[in-house]
């Protein structure tokens, strides 16, 4: 056996050992990179004596995050296509000086067109129009809709496209979604460029969603989460009084904008829930489109119901583009049931909305998503805004949603088949992926 070993050897051409060696390798390398964490996160419980009415609150998680609470802005919720496209489309033809558009979702069809005309056309009217798309989001990346824009002059970068030289990364996606209009109105919440966002949730192909428009100082912040990425795609820094102007007061809320990326070694998405979860005093008001919690995240949860606090989350029900994912949550609903927390399944269409309200006076709304993809693996940006009567309108749309679910109580939880037990903890294996 070891003679013919090493005849093979012998005979087997070195090249070609040196090709296997080095495809292996890669392979490994594209593994590593992609699946196995290389930073190190938040591994403990975080203990607060305090809650989101404490001036402590502010302090703490405006330095952890990064940029600090500013006050006087305005944030108007819009709910579903119909309230929350024509505010965007406006504000683009509205354009005199720029345009920053990110999107993950950009999906060939009617909406993505109208965004396409409006912007090229401003565009030709020589406003600076910068788009980013997400090269796995997006489905229209040669299409004629983004030729136009390109031929009409704006700036449309694709952030890590899916090339061979990309492959250490291809894990990684921008899954923010951000428009800023001269610098002074924003735009950040969860809806995508796509015809499945349009209508008003009247039947199940129109979409549950909300979307936020932003004026007063801290559309200065979404214009940074904005630059971040294009910085990294375009090399080339945006600013001036084009996109960074002088900003005026516009309201009474105080916000606060973080972003979240791996490639920065940055925690951010999953530290605020973490923080926030373990503030609450009174209730906690959970809506989310992908309610997968890693350990520490539940064991937070399930904290909070042993403390006092209400905690009602809305997930997808019947209706929901990855089945797979609503399988795998299951999985992570047992000992949040067992500990007084209570889960809800919105049934009439499918829902997107990704919203957290901490006693009713703490919000946070963007892009993530409650799981490791959104805590780990994306790029993510979210407004927080710490206001008691915007919290308590938040509560109420929350409040809203839930009569269009249904409650999943722990003894129909603990009911489920065993067939579907064996399809929830198969799914649930590939959760640090989700």
């Amino acid at each position: 056996m070891l003679n013919r070993f090493v005849r093979f050897l012998r005979e087997f051409h070195p090249l070609t050992l040196f090709g296997a060696g080095v495809a292996a390798g890669s392979a490994g390398t594209l593994f590593a990179r992609n699946f196995i964490p290389y930073e190190r996160k938040i591994g403990h419980e975080i203990h607060l004596d305090y809650g989101p009415s404490d001036p402590r609150f502010e302090r703490s998680l405006g330095q952890l995050l990064g940029p600090g609470f500013l006050g006087g802005n305005r944030v108007t919720p819009l709910h579903n296509g119909d309230e929350i496209f024509p505010p965007m489309l406006e504000a683009i033809d509205s354009a005199r000086f720029s345009i920053t558009l990110e999107s993950f979702i950009y999906w060939d069809g009617r909406i993505a067109g109208d965004f396409s005309r409006r912007l090229s056309a401003r565009a030709r009217a020589g406003i600076k129009v910068h788009v980013s798309l997400d090269g796995a989001g997006c489905d229209c990346i040669n299409s004629p809709l983004v030729r136009e824009m390109r031929d009409s002059g704006c700036e449309v970068e694709i952030y890590n496209i899916l090339e061979i030289l990309d492959l250490d990364r291809l894990n990684n996606r921008t899954h923010r979604k951000l428009l800023v209009v001269d610098g002074k109105v924003g735009f950040i919440g969860g809806v995508g460029i796509a015809d499945v966002w349009g209508g008003n949730a009247q039947s199940p192909d129109h979409w549950r969603d909300s979307h936020y428009k932003v004026e007063g100082p801290v559309v200065a912040q979404l214009q940074s989460a904005f630059t971040d990425n294009w910085m990294e795609m375009a090399a080339a820094v945006l600013h001036g009084d084009d996109y960074f102007p002088e900003l005026e007061v516009a309201g009474p809320h105080r916000c606060q904008v973080f972003k979240s990326a791996p490639h920065e070694g940055s925690d951010s998405a999953r530290l605020m829930f973490l923080f926030s979860i373990a503030a609450a005093r009174r209730t906690i008001h959970l809506a989310n489109s992908y309610f997968i919690p890693d350990d520490l995240t539940q064991h937070t949860l399930v904290e909070a119901c042993e403390r006092g606090v209400d905690v009602k989350i809305m997930v997808p029900g019947p209706h929901i583009d990855k089945q797979f994912v609503r399988d795998a949550s299951r999985t992570r609903w047992g000992p949040l049931l067992r500990a007084g927390a209570r889960f809800f399944e919105y049934e009439p269409t499918m829902f997107h909305c990704k919203l957290m309200i901490i006693d009713s006076e703490w919000v946070s709304v963007g892009s993530c998503n409650f799981d490791n993809r959104s805590f780990r693996l994306n790029d993510e940006a979210n407004i927080n805004i710490l206001d008691a009567t915007f919290g308590l309108e938040q509560v109420a749309t929350f409040c809203a949603d839930l009569e269009e679910c249904r409650e999943i109580t722990l003894a129909e939880w603990e009911a489920r088949s065993p067939v579907q037990k064996l399809i929830d903890a198969t799914f649930a294996l590939g959760r640090s992926q989700m």
